[in-house]
Order: C-alpha cells, then structure tokens, then sequence
C-alpha cells in the first residue's frame, strides 16, 4: 500500500495529470499524505512527531522552521525595498543590455546564497519585468538570468534553497564546512550560466547604451538597516554552530518586533503552500522509508553507482541530475538523503546531492520552482515553452554541472 500511495503521489509531483483530477503538486502531496495516514501506512502520532524516538517523527520539523524563518526575513527585506534598491543600482550601473544582464545574474545568484531562491525570483521577477520594458529588451535572457542564477547561487549554502535544508537536517554537516566546499562551485557555475546566456542571446542583446535611468526606489532606511543587520547576525549564528531554525526564526520574530510595522504583510508574504507541500512530502516519502521501500528504489538504481569510489560517485551524480528533473528535485532529495550514508564517501555524496539537485532545475522549464515562478509571473509578456527553455538549459545546465562537479572532486581530493 505504501509504494502504490508513493508511486500516485508522483505522478502529479513530475507534473503529470489524471483524468478528473485536477491536482497540483502540492495538491498530489496533501492528499497523498492523508491516504498515508487513512490506510495506516503512517501513524497520527507519527504525523505529529510525538514519538520520544526521532527515527518515529515523519516531519522534519527543522526544515519547516528553517525555510519559515527565511521566507519572513526576506519579505522584510522587500518591504524595506532592499530588492529593489538593487535592482536600481543594476540599471545604474549597466548601461549596456550586456552588462544588465550580468549585473541580473550575479544579483539573483547573490541573494540566493542567503536567502531562499524560490522568495528571491518572487521578489526580482516585477523589477527585472519594469527595467527591460522601460529600456525596450528582449525579457526572456533577462528573466531566465533570474532563475538561472538564482537556482545556481542557491549552492552556496544551506539556507539558498529547499532542497539544501533538507540536506542539512539529514547530513549533520556545519553551514560553515558546507559553505567551504560550495561556495566555489556555485561561483563558477554562476559564471557559466551568465557566459552561456550572453552566448545564446548575443544576436538580441546590442552593446549599445540604454536610456533607462530610473529613480532610486523609496527606502525606510530604518527598515534596512534592522533587516540587513538582523539577516547579518544570523548568517554569523549559521556560522558559529548555533541551530539553524531557530537562529532564522529568532531573527525574523527580532525584525517583527522592532519593525513597528503590522506584520500581516510580511506574513502574507510567506509561501504557506510551499511549507504545506515540504510537510505533505515527508509524511509521504517517510511511509515509504518505513517499509523499506527506499532501500528497494536504492538497489534498483545501485547498478547505476556501481564500481570503485570515483565510479559510484560520477554514477550518483548522473542519477541526480536525471532524476531532480523527471520527479522534482525536493521529492528526490527527501528519498536519496537515505542512500548517501552507504556511499563510500559520505561528506562528498552530500556535496553531490546538493549541487546535482540544484542545478538540474536550470535544465527544464519544470525542473524548479524557481523557474515557475519567474515565468508564472511573466506570463503573458513572454512566451517560454518547455521546447525554448530546454534548447538554453540543457548547454548551461551541462556545463556548469561539469564544472562544478569537477571542483568538488578536485576539493575532496586536496582537503
């Protein structure tokens, strides 16, 4: 009953539809979870993780708090127009469709290694819209420099997207060790997404100076400066050791206290669908494990990882790619995090994961939430279909996964 509950709820996590079902993914996920709970698979004390054991607890309570507190933090970084104070200074400073481009890239790849990538595509999305219909650009190059750079910065880190904070409540790794490690590949990968876009784009990107130069945005200054100083502080508490969620969310509760605003706004900001899709998938993926039924998808792909340490390891790579973008790489990541452990390297398995499942979401228009995000907003004043964002993916998504996979081992191998 577990594997048939697991295997219906992906169908609509890859995106797949059944007739007179109109679920999404986090619709699939919610009812797949309470089919887990009605047909006994998973317990209601297990659901709600009152269990003394933690191997009892289905949700990863930590996660959920963790993305919480990230997603409150950046709402106030928006409303103190932190986004689009750097969307001003882009423009500013560009001056050429080249080099806006690049200063978009590098921007949504920045904030993405602090803050959650899927809350900095929401926030970048409008502004980057404004600028190139102002200027008179081409919003395609623009808007995939948004969620591509996004999605490759989110390395970085353990708070830059969903599927790293699962990898850190999984791996016991420190933000700090994780950061050494992948604060380079993220770099480098960042670079060849922004080459690749300049490359592909050339012949609608002129070198030649636009008119734009809009205002700087209204700033509450005060406003700025607890947010900045707060996220700062948290990202020290990252660092030293100190808990992750509660850092996060002691941090965002600071900002609501002294922000002297109403915090309905910040909170509405939240993506509450998100959490209750990251809550869904774990009462489903943990019904799964509780039957052994992971360990069985483990050994079937196990001829894939087969061979000495550097084969297994290129083999898992492979298999992460592909699989981040035909079952979603949050799904994935929630099933693989119980294989890395039994690789011959484990710290590198992580590593791995975290950089495979990621950048897999620059192949596909589906392949991210990110990606949705940004194209969800755009719609209607552009037209990327799955074809048009496949031809750009897959050369970027390639070469930089190439290039950030060999550092990692390069990384490994000297440390």
């Amino acid at each position: 009953m577990a594997l048939a509950i697991f295997l219906f709820t992906y169908v609509f996590i890859a995106g797949a539809r059944l007739p007179y079902l109109k679920l999404d993914r986090p619709g699939g996920a919610l009812l797949g979870a309470v089919l887990m709970v009605v047909c006994g698979v998973v317990t209601s004390d297990e659901v709600y993780n009152y269990s003394d054991n933690p191997e009892r607890h289905a949700i990863d309570a930590d996660t959920i708090v963790l993305l919480l507190g990230m997603m409150l933090l950046a709402a106030y970084m928006s409303q103190a127009a932190v986004f689009r104070t750097a969307g001003a200074w882009a423009v500013k400073h560009a001056h050429t469709p080249r080099k806006l481009l690049l200063a978009v890239t590098f921007i949504s790849a920045g904030l993405s290694a602090f803050l959650v990538n899927d809350t900095v595509c929401l926030m970048l999305t409008p502004l980057v819209l404004a600028t190139v219909e102002a200027a008179r650009l081409p919003p395609a190059p623009y808007l995939l420099a948004v969620c591509m750079g996004s999605n490759s910065g989110s390395v970085a880190t353990f708070t830059g997207n969903p599927q790293n904070m699962l990898i850190q409540g999984a791996s016991g790794l420190s933000y700090a060790s994780f950061a050494a490690y992948m604060a380079l590949p993220a770099l480098l990968s960042t670079i060849v997404v922004a080459a690749g876009l300049l490359y592909l784009f050339r012949n609608e990107l002129p070198d030649h100076r636009f008119a734009p130069n809009p205002p700087p945005p209204p700033v509450d200054l005060s406003l700025l400066i607890l947010t900045l100083g707060v996220l700062a502080g948290v990202v020290v508490a990252f660092f030293s050791g100190m808990p992750m969620s509660w850092s996060a969310l002691a941090g965002a509760a600071l900002v609501m206290a002294l922000a002297r605003r109403e915090p309905r706004e910040a909170l509405e900001r939240v993506d509450w669908v998100l959490l209750l899709f990251f809550a869904s998938l774990f009462v489903v993926v943990y019904g799964v494990n509780k039957h052994g039924y992971a360990e069985d998808i483990r050994v079937l792909f196990a001829p894939l990882m087969a061979g000495p340490p550097l084969s297994e390891m290129l083999g898992f790579a492979g298999l992460t790619l592909v699989a981040s973008n035909l079952f979603s790489n949050v799904p994935f990541v929630m099933l693989a995090r119980t294989w890395v452990p039994t690789l011959h390297d484990a710290e590198l398995g992580w590593h791995v994961l975290a950089l495979g499942s990621t950048l897999a979401g620059n192949l596909t228009l589906v392949g991210s939430v990110a990606n949705l995000i940004v194209f969800e907003a755009a719609r209607g004043k552009v037209d990327m279909g799955f074809v048009r964002f496949l031809r750009v993916g897959v050369p970027v998504t390639l070469v930089s996964f190439v290039v950030g996979l060999t550092v990692l081992l390069v990384e490994h191998a000297l440390f």
